[in-house]
């Protein structure tokens, strides 16, 4: 089995090239964890697929079709869509306005905007 307790140092250059603040804020320390701790999961998810496809047709317990493609895609998360951004930001204006009338947004207008973003495709 591969280590993947270490990125390789091109990888973090390259996360620490994406820093947007002071090298000395803790964020900086946080930004290149956090990438690393997801290429780590990436990296080992990638290989629990490979395993579990080669051993779904090998073993005689496991006669499945392989699935590895399919357990990574259930693992990692998609982003929510522009749609779906969009009717967060709208829910959170509407409470916002609730807190702040009469400069806020209405709720007819709030229901006209989500039935409108709520029409749109994926």
């Amino acid at each position: 089995m591969t280590d993947y307790t270490v990125p390789p140092r091109e990888l973090m250059e390259q996360w620490a090239s994406e820093k947007s603040y002071d090298e000395r804020d803790w964020l900086y320390e946080f930004h290149i964890a956090r990438r690393a701790a997801q290429w780590g999961a990436d990296q080992q998810l990638a290989e629990d697929a490979k395993w579990l496809d080669h051993n779904a047709l090998n073993e005689p317990h496991l006669r499945i079709t392989p699935v590895g493609e399919s357990l990574k895609e259930a693992m990692r998360t998609k982003p929510p869509s522009l749609k779906e951004q969009a009717l967060q930001a709208l829910s959170e204006a509407v409470k916002m306005a609730d807190d702040v009338p009469p400069e806020g947004i209405c709720s007819g207008q709030a229901d006209i905007i989500r039935r409108a973003l709520e029409a749109l495709p994926e």
